[in-house]
């Protein structure tokens, strides 16, 4: 029989056998959705998986993608037919918002397109407090109206009022209830719009749940603008790109810590 026949056959036999014996985990789902309740510390996922090969799937890695986020497998080694999971805990901390934490899983599945899977936990955990708009101000000469800021409270927290006091007497603030359930509007109304003045507001929910936490907006009675003509100091400058800088930049909330 020819020899280049005979090789063409062993190469074949091998491709089939190589395949036949191939390890694969197969995934139930690879990313979680999860929300968290007011006061749950952390929030876990877990994805499950099936090795649907014929041979054993081994873990060389699991890596999660930040310090606050923990990943663990429970065997190293998967056999031909076994179910398990891999649990992923991330550790809330202050952190609010949408938080999408990913766990990079490397097996010694010889096929590169399933050796490596990224998993995805993605938590929406509200604040106790938000607040719209973070800053209220005023023109120069304006009529000292009162405006507006809305505080939602999380439902889980059974916030029954907001203490909300004013850094400088300039400013006056009155809560009444909203027109959502866990809503509060915030009224507040400058004594005088002739000169510029600023204020931070000091927002405390009054509620069992909280445990120290305030929170911050601001109010502002703008600079009187440069009349033509007007030469335009150093100074001046400088006041006008703080304002900018505090227009464009809401107050953060205390509690709340950036990632």
């Amino acid at each position: 029989m020819n020899m280049n026949f005979l090789r063409l056959i062993g190469v074949i036999a091998l491709t089939a056998l190589v395949q036949s014996a191939r390890a694969e985990l197969k995934w139930e789902q690879t990313s979680v959705d999860l929300h968290p309740g007011f006061n749950d510390k952390q929030a876990v996922a877990h994805f499950k998986y099936e090795n649907v090969g014929n041979t054993p799937v081994h873990f060389n890695s699991v890596h999660a993608s930040c310090g606050c986020t923990t990943a663990q497998t429970q065997n190293e080694q998967v056999p031909p037919g076994q179910k398990g999971e891999i649990t992923a805990t991330f550790n809330i901390g202050g952190r609010t918002g949408t938080q999408v934490k990913t766990v990079t899983v490397q097996t010694d599945d010889p096929d590169p397109a399933s050796s490596t899977t990224v998993l995805t936990l993605k938590a929406v955990i509200t604040p106790l407090l938000e607040i719209q708009p973070a800053l209220v101000y005023w023109q120069n000469g304006e009529e000292p109206k009162p405006k507006t800021i809305t505080a939602k409270a999380n439902k889980d927290a059974g916030v029954k009022k907001l203490d909300v006091v004013s850094s400088t007497p300039d400013f006056t603030a009155k809560v009444d209830a909203g027109s959502a359930p866990n809503e509060f509007r915030i009224s507040v109304r400058p004594r005088d719009t002739t000169k510029a003045v600023y204020a931070t507001l000091t927002i405390k929910p009054d509620s069992s749940a909280n445990t120290g936490n305030v929170f911050a907006a601001a109010a502002r009675v703008m600079p009187l603008a440069p009349t033509s003509g007007t030469a335009i100091t150093p100074s001046t400058k400088a006041a006008v790109s703080t304002i900018r800088h505090d227009l464009a930049t809401p107050a953060p909330t205390a509690g709340s810590p950036r990632q």
